[in-house]
């Protein structure tokens, strides 16, 4: 059966919603973006080594991208993600297969189309992104590091920041990233693992999606955000949570690891730095009305969380046990912390043998 989304209409959707507000970047300055970039992969790379104890398999490649090339490169993700839905949805007496024609063909279209505005949106705030794919798809452990440059080129003019430490700043959050996911043998397939899982127990059937509701009434009632997980979450079964706070719980180290790395493994190089990480702080929070509904059903605001809660685990472990505790999530699955210890990072110390200091 054809697959669930009119892949090439999200991607025309994508390019028309990214392209409204791209500022405009003259050929001089996209070459420099280019030129700086291929300098600053390679530096950013050997800084996150020496800061992290963690080597990447191979060199990276720096790819200074438009927003359209964004969203041609993540359009090939979302396909990959959302493999293990499709193949569901379509096996026998799948979702996908119970639909009449006409019906089928609405639903890829309306999916098409939702899919594009979301991915045209994120390619306007997006500035980099280490392509978790790209070796899976074959081209080996030269993989990429996505720059886009008008969203790069756009804050540095708004917010007046120095390019050259404003850059390095990014290369260096993202090439933490793929030392994380090339530098753990183990963290690419787990990761993939976690996400394939998620989205095969997905189920969406009448008493499911009910429970889903009563669920986010109960949060309404409680003031909690029903959509804390974004909208997968809202409607995910009981099982199905176990697997998305897992992977919440590894963003969230993630996500925090490389802040934390990005402020400091080139400290004396970027000055500006705090500078930086409180202006996109200020840029991330200060979403409102149609903005701040689409981070909620996307799960974007729970990714604001995972910054600010992985950053405070980071920093509370080295506090009880320095870098050779926190060294220690890197060598097991199983020693990765739990969403409850994400949250309180004392449970992780304890688990793990750690000081038992108190933690601030």
């Amino acid at each position: 059966m054809p697959e669930l989304v009119d892949w090439a209409l999200a991607e025309r959707v994508a390019r028309r919603v990214a392209q409204r507000t791209a500022p405009q970047i003259d050929p001089r300055s996209r070459q420099r973006l280019d030129d700086q970039f291929a300098e600053l992969t390679p530096l950013a790379e050997s800084l996150v080594e020496e800061s992290t104890g963690l080597t990447s398999v191979g060199p990276a490649r720096a790819d200074v991208t438009d927003r359209a090339g964004w969203v041609r490169a993540n359009i090939g993700s979302f396909r990959r993600l959302l493999r293990p839905l499709f193949d569901k949805a379509g096996a026998e007496g799948g979702l996908g297969r119970n639909l009449p024609l006409p019906m089928a063909k609405a639903a890829r279209v309306a999916a098409g189309t939702e899919l594009g505005v979301v991915l045209g949106w994120m390619s306007t705030r997006v500035l980099g992104q280490y392509d978790l794919f790209r070796a899976e798809q074959g081209d080996g452990p030269d993989d990429s590091v996505y720059y886009v440059g008008p969203n790069v080129v756009a804050l540095e003019r708004r917010h007046g920041f120095p390019s050259h430490e404003f850059r390095l700043w990014i290369a260096v959050h993202e090439l933490t990233h793929r030392a994380q996911f090339t530098g753990v043998p183990w963290m690419r397939g787990y990761f993939l693992g976690l996400v394939d899982k998620a989205l095969t127990l997905t189920s969406p059937e009448p008493k499911q999606i009910m429970a889903a509701v009563a669920r986010m009434a109960a949060d309404i009632r409680a003031r909690r955000n029903p959509l804390d997980a974004g909208l997968l979450g809202a409607f995910a079964s009981p099982e199905q949570l176990v697997t998305i706070h897992q992977i919440q719980a590894l963003m969230s180290l993630l996500e925090g690891h490389g802040d934390v790395t990005m402020n400091r493994a080139a400290a004396d190089r970027i000055p500006g730095a705090e500078r930086f990480s409180k202006t996109l702080q200020a840029r991330r929070e200060s979403a409102s009305g149609m903005t701040r509904l689409i981070q909620q059903l996307i799960g974007l605001e729970a990714k604001m969380r995972q910054y600010r809660e992985g950053e405070q685990f980071v920093e509370a472990v080295e506090r009880a046990g320095g870098p050779k505790l926190l060294a220690r999530v890197w060598e097991d699955p199983s020693h990765l912390p739990t969403l409850e210890e994400v949250r309180d990072p004392s449970r992780w110390v304890n688990r793990l043998g750690g000081r038992t200091r108190e933690l601030a």
